[in-house]
Order: C-alpha cells, then sequence, then structure tokens
C-alpha cells in the first residue's frame, strides 16, 4: 500500500495589492508550512529520539571520560563544556534542514506547493522556522540532562536565557545555510553527506571542547575567532561568567552576517530549482 503525499491547506486566496495583505499572507503561508514540518516530526518520534541521544552521548563521553584528561583552570570542565555542547547540538541540528528539504524536493512536493496560491518564500521560512521550534526542545533537553550531570551557571537566570537566545539564533542563520545545500542535492543521503564536511571543523575545530590555546599555534587564530568558537565563548560568559560583550558583539555579527547572505542565496536557489 503506497501512502499519499499531501500538501497542507493554505491560505487559497491570492495575495491582495497593500503591502500590510502581502505580509499577512507570507506570515499565515508561513505558520501553515512551519505546524506541517511540525507534525511530520511528531509522526516520527523516533527520529527526534536518536537526534537528542547522540549529543547526550557527547555530555557523557566528554564528562565522565575525556573531562578528567582535560585542564580548564579556573573553572569545572562540565561548566566549560555545556555551553559547547548546546552549541554544537543545535548547529548538528541545523542539517535537519538540508534533508527536509531534500525528501520534499525528492518526493515532488516542492513542484505542488510552487502550483498553489502561496508566498513562495514561505516554505523556507516554515521549514527553517520548525526546525528552530524543534531546537528550543532539543535545548531543554540538554539543559536538563547538563544539571543532572553537574552544570550549574553561576551568573542568573536572564543571562542563561539571553545565552539560549544567541545559540537558538546562531542555529537559526545556520539553517538558512543547509537549506542552500538541501536545495542543492539530488537527494536526503546526498544532503547529510554534504552537509557534515562543512559542519564538523567548525564543531570540532573550536572552544567547545577544549581550550584554544591547547592546541597547535597555528590552528589557535582559526579556531578562536571562528564563527562557532565565538558564539561558544559568548554563550559560556553569559552563562558561566567571564568577558561578554565582545563575545556577544562577534557573535550577533555573525549571525547577521550569515542571515544577509544566505538568505538571498537561499531564496534564489528555491526558485531556479526545478
Amino acid at each position: 500500500m503506497t501512502t499519499a503525499i499531501t500538501a497542507p491547506t493554505l491560505s487559497g486566496a491570492p495575495p491582495a495589492t497593500g503591502i500590510g495583505s502581502k505580509l499577512r499572507w507570507f506570515v499565515s503561508d508561513t505558520l501553515t508550512i512551519t505546524k506541517r514540518n511540525l507534525l511530520a516530526i511528531t509522526r516520527i518520534p523516533e527520529a527526534l529520539f536518536f537526534s537528542t541521544v547522540q549529543p547526550i552521548m557527547f555530555v557523557l563521553l566528554f564528562r565522565y571520560v575525556f573531562g578528567g584528561a582535560i585542564n580548564t583552570p579556573g573553572t569545572d570542565y562540565v561548566n566549560y563544556l555545556m555551553p559547547g555542547i548546546f552549541v554544537q547540538t543545535v548547529a548538528f541540528g541545523a542539517v535537519s534542514t538540508s534533508i527536509g528539504l531534500a525528501e520534499d524536493l525528492q518526493k515532488g512536493l516542492i513542484e505542488r506547493f510552487r502550483a498553489l496560491p502561496m508566498a513562495r518564500s514561505a516554505v523556507l521560512t516554515g521549514r527553517t522556522t520548525a526546525d528552530l521550534v524543534r531546537n528550543v526542545f532539543v535545548v531543554i533537553i540538554m539543559t536538563a540532562v547538563g544539571f543532572a550531570v553537574g552544570f550549574r551557571p553561576t551568573t542568573g537566570v536572564l543571562p542563561y536565557l539571553a545565552g539560549v537566545l544567541l545559540i537558538l539564533l546562531f542555529a537559526y542563520s545556520l539553517s538558512w545555510g543547509f537549506a542552500v545545500i538541501g536545495l542543492s542535492a539530488p537527494n536526503s543521503e546526498t544532503a547529510q553527506v554534504m552537509s557534515f564536511p562543512l559542519l564538523f571543523p567548525l564543531t570540532f575545530v573550536s572552544s567547545a571542547f577544549v581550550p584554544v590555546d591547547r592546541m597547535p599555534s597555528w590552528l589557535q587564530g582559526f579556531a578562536t575567532y571562528q564563527p562557532v568558537s565565538v558564539t561558544v565563548s559568548a554563550c559560556r560568559a553569559l552563562m558561566i561568567g567571564g568577558p561578554t560583550a565582545s563575545w556577544v558583539i562577534q557573535s550577533v555579527a555573525w549571525t547577521i552576517g550569515f542571515l544577509v547572505l544566505l538568505i538571498p542565496l537561499a531564496v534564489r536557489r528555491y526558485r531556479t530549482r526545478t
């Protein structure tokens, strides 16, 4: 038995000419696509479960296996580790944007969306927004895991929430980059293969797991100022203390830069992909 793929019911009326009406039309379609993608996640709970298990395994591995060999003067290693785990988790989760779009293309669903009277950009914003919501859920789970293994933020609730917001915004900007990959790949498997070689160097050649000064001198410059390290350092400062403003400004600059560059690229690729 085959299961028919049905497109979500969208705001079927053509857009009005006013800017306000076009914006409402865009928001309505974006929310509809977001709901559709979130429902797809709930219908495959195994995928959500195993995407959460992986970062938990990283926490346990670095906390109890490698942590004893990594010296972080002035800071308990678990407090040093968790901001890096948060950023790594949402960065890896952003790959689901490329996989989801590639699957929709492969199944012909994108072509069905093109035939509907809807805002075309809602397909991309709906996908990236759904992945942002999923990342919120994952961060909540990882926060609970962090507290279970001894993570204790020292700066208070509001700075901690500011760090979480910074992480989520950074992940959202990455999602647009992976949207470009998903729209360029012939299938979801290739999209995944294309994504991780870009993500692994940024994640592991960073300050997420070990202090940068323990790396070879020729690598320290890149490891210090690349976007993942900058965001980790900003979140670490917001959550456990330390110089904050410079790192936060740099992280926000990276995030805005990614959005300014990647959103037009993704929209252009979506319009040209047949």
